[in-house]
Parts: structure tokens; C-alpha cells; sequence
């Protein structure tokens, strides 16, 4: 179990730094506003996998923490902190678009904040994975 572990860690931390090598609004140029959003929402659901990945290695090293202290303190903290994390990625994205004023990059600046975001958990989430 902890050889497979070790081994989908590796592979997610091979694959997050080919995942954010520009802005995602960079990575995605393209000659539209359409192509570019669609581009972003393909990014946006791979990140949001990665996180939902990492999520569960850090779950799982929880749940070892709270079996080995007789405790059960862990996993219900880190959900707390990934629900407090989700509310916290959506509004403030929300603020990030509403600082375009209504123009037409408003959608373009939520979703590369999202990305952004969910980059910047899913290594933090990978710290806790043991």
C-alpha cells in the first residue's frame, strides 16, 4: 500500500510543475475569448481532480494520525479546512472577476484564478500526504 502511495505521489508531483508553467490565461492563448475560456475549463477540471487526489493521500495520512493517537482530531480538521478552502477559492475568484468590471475577461479571470488556486492547494495538500 505505501509503494502505490509513494508511486501516484511521484507522478502527481511530476505532473503539477508541467501543470503550472504560465499563467493559465497564457497557457491557453488562443484567438478567441471561446477558445481560450474552453481551454480554461479543460485545465480547471484537471486541477480540480489533482486537488481531489491530494485531498484523499492527505485524508488517508489523517486517518493513520487518528488511529495511532486514539484521537479523532485530523480528519475532521482537514475537512473543515477543505470545505473553509473551497468557500474561500469561489469568492474570492469571484472578487478576482469582479474587478474586470462586467468586461468580456471577467469568466477568463475566475477560471485562471480557480486554476491558480487549486494549484497552490493540491501542493499544500501533498505536504500533509505521508
Amino acid at each position: 500500500m505505501k509503494s502505490e502511495f509513494r508511486a501516484s505521489v511521484a507522478l502527481l508531483i511530476a505532473a503539477l510543475p508541467s501543470l503550472s508553467i504560465a499563467s493559465p490565461d497564457m497557457e491557453c492563448g488562443g484567438p478567441s475569448q471561446v477558445e481560450i475560456g474552453s481551454c480554461l475549463a479543460e485545465v480547471e477540471e484537471t486541477v480540480d481532480g489533482v486537488v481531489q487526489t491530494t485531498l484523499g493521500f492527505a485524508l488517508g495520512s489523517a486517518q493513520e494520525l487518528d488511529e495511532a493517537t486514539g484521537r479523532s482530531a485530523a480528519v475532521p480538521a482537514l475537512e473543515a479546512a477543505q470545505a473553509a478552502w473551497t468557500a474561500y477559492r469561489d469568492t474570492h475568484c469571484e472578487f478576482v472577476g469582479a474587478t474586470f468590471g462586467g468586461g468580456s475577461g471577467t469568466g477568463i479571470a475566475i477560471q485562471s484564478c480557480r486554476i491558480e488556486l487549486g494549484r497552490a492547494r493540491a501542493r499544500e495538500l501533498l505536504s500533509y500526504a505521508r
